[in-house]
């Protein structure tokens, strides 16, 4: 194997498809990266490829090839030697258990694992649609956060992706929180029907890393809910070639959360988001670990409140507009940042029933724009005591 690329072009491709290699693989081989140089009928480049049996991933970019061949060396080395490279045209040679790395007057000798050994990783399912990548990216960014992260609970650990004709909508909850964001895609069939539940640390790193291109291809298996594979595919930034990401979803079955959306709203409160969120995290400075900051909502104002009368106290009042009875609630100030971050909207509106009922958090253009239902974050409230 012998073949020239790009110094940048390689520590873009090295560095994605190494970010998923695990910490403690469970045979070295998994640690690797493959590089395959070709050079025949089907094209002319180099493909590098890593996979532990959960994720695969695969980026094909340019590179001159001069001997065809594959070779399997460590992932996260290649990656370190590649972004401390100068910005000169990089040379990997094979030479029986070895690659030799050079650019400019650097030269690196890496060991080879035995390729043979490798897994080989899974074919990408067929085309099921596509949409606008800047669209994936905000609307995964906006789910994720309301994700579980307790891996013993691994369902919730996930993405419901449910996919009706040219509707998507993607739902995730840790038990505190409810978050739920829906677009619109062009898929293959207008027809299709399907849902999925996507592990969220591998959906928010692939809708990130495919952000820079103008679409991403989704790809689902045929099966139900935590069977098959659900692929992703698209152009990266920086010209660091195609990218495809396959992961294995997630067992098991996602609670039933659209009846917790309240059925009604008694009080609807409007304000700044940006006024909203330095408060918050001027007041929040104050609240202890799981102890909560307390709103209380008038005609015109906010008033936000944290800390307890024998410790640090905090109080800060805001500009808000009120339709319906005052009401005063209690949040975990983190996960209520989290919303209001992830609204994406100058003016954040929230919707109450009781103070001991969940909130829902909407974005909306202005003050009297409508709010916008695309994306709704359900946040649960935190009972004070007396």
């Amino acid at each position: 194997m012998k073949f020239q690329v790009e110094r940048e072009t390689l520590a873009e491709a090295v560095s994605w498809a190494a970010r998923s290699l695990p910490s403690r693989p469970s045979m070295p081989v998994l640690a690797g990266l493959v590089l395959d140089a070709r050079d025949d009928a089907a094209g002319r480049g180099l493909t590098i490829s890593g996979f532990d049996y959960e994720v695969s991933s695969r980026v094909e970019v340019s590179a001159d090839v001069s001997e065809p061949g594959r070779a399997l060396v460590s992932g996260r080395l290649l990656a370190d030697i590649a972004r401390s490279l100068p910005n000169r045209p990089v040379e990997l040679v094979s030479d029986g258990s070895k690659v030799t790395l050079t650019c400019g007057s650097a030269r690196f000798s890496l060991l080879t694992m035995p390729v043979e050994d490798y897994p080989r990783l899974p074919e990408m399912p067929a085309s099921s649609g596509r949409v606008a990548s800047d669209v994936f990216a905000v609307a995964v960014s906006q789910v994720v956060v309301a994700a579980g992260r307790d891996d013993t609970l691994p369902v919730l650990t996930g993405v419901l992706v449910e996919i009706e004709g040219e509707k998507v909508t993607m739902w995730t909850t840790d038990r505190y929180r409810l978050a739920v964001r829906e677009f619109s895609w062009s898929p293959e069939s207008g027809s299709i029907t399907t849902r999925a539940l996507v592990p969220a640390r591998t959906l928010a790193d692939t809708a990130k890393s495919l952000a820079g291109g103008d679409e991403v291809v989704l790809s689902l298996a045929t099966g139900g809910l935590g069977e098959g594979l659900m692929g992703f595919e698209g152009a990266a930034a920086k010209g660091a070639g195609l990218r495809r990401t396959t992961t294995r979803l997630l067992d098991g079955e996602f609670p039933k959360v659209r009846s917790l959306f309240p059925p009604e709203t008694l009080t609807t409160a409007r304000v700044d988001t940006a006024q909203f969120v330095e408060s918050l995290k001027r007041v929040a400075l104050v609240a202890e670990r799981n102890t909560p900051v307390r709103l209380s909502f008038a005609e015109g104002e906010l008033a936000l409140e944290a800390g307890a009368s024998d410790e640090a106290q905090a109080s800060e009042s805001i500009d808000a507009e009120l339709d319906g009875e005052p009401i005063g609630i209690a949040f975990n100030p983190t996960y209520l940042l989290d919303g209001l971050a992830s609204i994406s909207a100058p003016v954040a509106v929230l919707n109450f029933t009781q103070s001991s009922k969940p909130a829902v958090i909407m974005g909306a253009a202005d003050s009297e724009a409508p709010q916008d239902t695309a994306y709704r974050y359900l946040l649960m409230p935190i009972r004070l005591s007396g």
